[in-house]
């Protein structure tokens, strides 16, 4: 029992960074519609960015708001000068776009920071309990806690602000919201800055946990996200969260207790994309579209 009780912890704390990068995920989705296969690699500039101010003497936490604000920036800027010259343009070029940028923020996170591992440090004490045999780590309390902040934030913003009512009406119907006199561009901008940021606290938060930062540290974390969303819905923050959850709760799970099968992790969250797409498209809190025909 304290064996499956630590593995449900340990999947805690994987499935709350899931749900911190698929959160960013679902934030693009919501307001463009897009996909972005790029948001792995944004974060792991980020994470460098927040690396460099620590290793310049910068505080930590001081160095995590730096970062995120110049990603912020940078998410805006991408949005402007890459992808709203291709918006309304067919989905595979939109795909290619994406795949291009990752490609090209990987390449260039390599020439900017080099490719050597590097060690980003925590703004917290590692501490671990073992009330009974199971292991609770300070790791999970501080992801679990930062994610709660976090989604409650997000929910005061989409809920109890102008921007956020506006932004939730580009994301129900851009034409309209242009015809209401919406700033439409600008909420787009807005839409991509902030995943951008919610990328750079993913990034950082989970570096520390991990052997080092290197240029492919975000790669396998996209995939469990980009599962997280799809199984929580991409227009849902609730089911990225869950979906993050359930997600680093099942692969820590079968991983604590199949070890025969090398590579089992990854058999997971291309499990449950694939389950999901054949039995509920939409994901489970998603937004289900009937169209007429």
């Amino acid at each position: 029992m304290s064996l499956f009780l630590t593995q449900v912890l340990s999947g805690i704390q994987d499935g709350a960074i899931y749900a911190s990068l698929a959160i960013a995920l679902v934030l693009v989705f919501k307001t463009t519609g897009i996909l972005n296969f790029a948001q792995g690699e944004m974060a792991l500039f980020s994470t460098y960015l927040v690396w460099k101010f620590t290793d310049l003497g910068i505080p930590v936490w001081l160095s995590i708001i730096l970062g995120m604000a110049i990603s912020f920036v940078g998410g805006a800027l991408i949005e402007r000068v890459v992808i709203r010259p291709v918006e309304g343009s067919p989905p595979l070029v939109i795909v290619i776009v994406t795949i291009g940028l990752f490609l090209a923020l990987n390449s260039v996170t390599q020439f900017v920071f080099g490719s050597g591992q590097r060690a980003v440090p925590a703004f917290y004490a590692h501490k671990v309990w073992r009330p009974g045999g199971v292991l609770i780590s300070s790791d999970t309390l501080v992801l679990v806690s930062v994610l709660a902040i976090e989604c409650g934030l997000l929910f005061l913003l989409l809920n109890r602000t102008k921007l956020g009512l506006a932004f939730r009406g580009v994301a129900s119907n851009p034409e309209s919201s242009r015809l209401l006199g919406v700033p439409v561009g600008r909420i787009l901008m807005v839409g991509w800055g902030l995943a951008a940021a919610v990328g750079c606290l993913a990034g950082a938060l989970v570096v520390p946990t991990t052997a080092g930062l290197v240029p492919s540290s975000m790669q396998g974390i996209l995939v469990f996200a980009f599962a997280a969303a799809a199984l929580g819905g991409f227009d849902s923050v609730f089911g990225a969260v869950v979906g993050g959850m359930i997600v680093g709760i099942a692969d820590a799970l079968t991983t604590g207790y199949i070890h025969a099968l090398q590579g089992i992790d990854i058999i997971v969250p291309f499990g449950l994309i694939l389950l999901v797409l054949l039995f509920r498209p939409a994901g489970l809190f998603g937004t289900t579209h009937v169209e007429r025909v």
